[in-house]
């Protein structure tokens, strides 16, 4: 490795504490989030239901007929058998119990996950929780004081797409309620309407149970199936939006994290997938727990606490999106082209990439999907997309190889210079200044190709670390089945891991990427640096260090990385033959001694 490729790689430090500090100047938070007024023209797609669903009219919405009681408690009535409702569109499909009214299972059909729907909600060994509803504050939840209420609901289904659920309490201070839970869903969304409701009647003055009315819950966590969050291609992230989108930091010891200043939606996102809760009452406290479930590795809880009411009757709106974190998903709450008319939500800002090497990876994200329309494989797209990289960047690569073979015509003058003042460094620095100054020669001109060229390589990294589209995407059916993940050729039985490396398989492709490096660097390397011990050295081990680096990232990386070798190894070919050529051809336009008439070359002898 030489010294461009070494300096390069010092000042990619400095490139990377540069981004965090110009996202904030080059990208301005967007506006809060308002509900849209006007009715928005729906097109809803097929809803994939086999028969219609009967609507039970019968069914009574509240009761209020029925014995005081001093302890919040189900009701003494008549057993109510387990149930569970169905209810499916043409994108998700979701199972919900009336076991307290939760849902179970929320699959969508479009993703898959090792063959099967990806499902969002992931338990552990524990009955799902997602979307209970507890009789407490948010403090005695967490701690475990009061539990969720489990009891079997009434199920009252509207509609295809309408279920409701109501069950009868007796208040603390005498008088009985109903809590209603009302699930409302939409053709081709993955967002849904829940609706809670507590209704006393005349009975109930006051709805306090802990200090809250209920504390809505969703856990333990989301999905789809992973095997451990290592926060770099598996991770969970929690946030917050209020004018701006925030960044929240959750304990990992599972310390909650209480968040006061009611944003307008908070969210728990994976690197695909992500949840989404909007809550609309006037008022409520939220809260981020990652405590641990046996059978699960990690946790991601939200807990959203409505303060106690002095009201007979509370009725509170919330959406919650369940699906894919990509911009066609999320977009339609911006435009307000959705079946509950929001706009301007700022949900989108989790899709969109933030930072200083967002617009870069927008063209080349726009690059990959204009390669992938005309050849569907996105594979190819990357191979097109670098190979667009490499022709864009050949001036800039001339540029550093003229300057490089400039170097070398100039180093016995520079080591002229350092041997002569190598006691004096200021003196030697100053005449090396000037006699740059006076060849016309920049010395850094030979790293600025390979400077430029680093935020492409980190932009192509979150490109491959997070595109959406790249998730599942199959390059080689057999060995690249996926580019968003690393590929293997062999992957070791039983978990087996080995031991100080953590390899769970072997993998063809960092191999590949070595041998393109050791190639790269030894016909790019210049004659000054074969000789020097220092430099081999550099370019036997800033290889095999990237090996190690690089040994599980994307697939999709390292084709990237491989190809960009490969055709700078060419570029370079071509490069040497014109520098060659030209060095000829100015060696023969160089005039020749003029020796005087008469004059005998070799000296007479006396």
């Amino acid at each position: 490795m030489d010294k461009r490729t070494l300096l390069a790689i010092l000042l990619s430090t400095a490139v990377m504490i540069g981004f965090f500090v110009a996202q904030s100047i080059f990208f301005p938070p967007p506006k809060p989030p308002v509900s849209s007024q006007q009715q928005v023209p729906q097109q809803p797609a097929p809803v994939t239901q086999a028969e219609p669903a009967q609507v039970d009219d019968e069914t009574p919405l509240y009761h209020s007929e029925l014995p005081e009681g001093q302890e919040i408690r189900e009701t003494a009535e008549e057993f109510t058998p387990p149930r569970t409702v169905t209810v499916e569109t043409d994108v998700i499909k979701v199972v919900l119990s009336n076991a307290g009214g939760n849902i179970v299972s929320f699959q969508l059909k479009k993703h898959l996950d090792k063959g099967d729907s990806v499902e969002m909600i992931l338990a552990g060994n524990a009955d799902p929780q997602a979307f209970a509803v507890a009789l407490g504050s948010r403090d005695d939840v967490i701690s475990g004081r009061v539990k969720p209420v489990e009891r079997n609901f009434r199920v009252r289904q509207v509609s295809d797409l309408i279920v409701e659920f109501s069950q009868d309490f007796n208040a603390p201070r005498g008088g009985t309620f109903t809590l209603i839970k009302r699930y409302e869903f939409k053709p081709g969304e993955y967002m849904f309407e829940l609706t809670v409701a507590l209704n006393g009647g005349n009975s109930v003055n006051t709805f306090d149970f802990q200090g809250a009315a209920y504390t809505l819950i969703f856990g333990p966590q989301i999905g789809p199936r992973f095997a451990k969050l290592d926060q770099r291609y598996e991770y969970r992230r929690y946030l917050t939006y209020k004018a701006k989108m925030k960044t929240e930091k959750v304990s990992d010891r599972g310390d909650p994290l209480i968040i006061g200043n009611q944003p307008a939606w908070a969210a728990i996102t994976g690197k695909y997938f992500t949840l989404v809760a909007m809550p609309y009452a006037n008022q409520y406290d939220l809260a981020f727990s990652t405590r641990s479930e046996r059978g699960l590795p990690n946790a991601s809880r939200l807990f959203i606490t409505r303060p106690a009411s002095g009201t007979s009757r509370i009725e509170d709106k919330y959406h919650f999106y369940l699906g894919p974190k990509n911009q066609e998903s999320l977009s339609i709450y911006e435009r307000g082209d959705n079946g509950y008319r929001l706009r301007e939500t700022g949900v989108v800002d989790i899709a969109d990439n933030k930072g200083f090497l967002a617009p870069l990876e927008k063209v080349l994200k726009w690059l990959l999907t204009v390669f992938h329309k005309a050849i569907p494989n996105y594979g190819v797209a990357i191979i097109l997309v670098t190979l667009v990289v490499k022709l864009v960047m050949f001036p800039l690569t001339k540029k550093g190889s003229e300057s490089t073979l400039r170097m070398q015509a100039l180093s016995p003058k520079i080591k002229e210079i350092q041997a002569k003042h190598k006691d004096n460094p200021q003196k030697m620095n100053a005449e090396m200044a000037e006699f740059y100054k006076k060849e016309g020669y920049n010395p850094l001109s030979g790293c600025l190709p390979m400077v430029i060229q680093l935020p492409i390589f980190f932009a192509m990294y979150n490109l491959f670390n997070n595109h959406f589209d790249l998730r599942g995407a199959m390059f080689i059916p057999g060995w690249i089945p996926d580019l968003s993940v690393p590929e293997a050729i062999y992957s070791f039985p039983n978990n087996f891991r080995l031991p100080l490396l953590g390899w769970n398989a072997i993998r063809l492709l960092p191999f590949i990427y070595v041998g393109s490096q050791l190639l790269y660097g030894k016909v790019t390397q210049t004659p000054d640096q074969q000789g020097n011990p220092q430099m081999k050295m550099m370019l036997y081990v800033m290889p095999l260090v990237f090996f190690f680096i690089l040994y599980d990232v994307p697939s999709g990386l390292l084709v990237y990385w491989i190809m960009s070798n490969l055709l700078t190894l060419v570029q370079q070919v071509i490069i040497n033959k014109y520098l060659h050529s030209k060095k000829a051809v100015a060696a023969s336009q160089e005039p020749k001694p003029v020796i005087a008439p008469g004059v005998s070359k070799k000296k007479k002898k006396k």
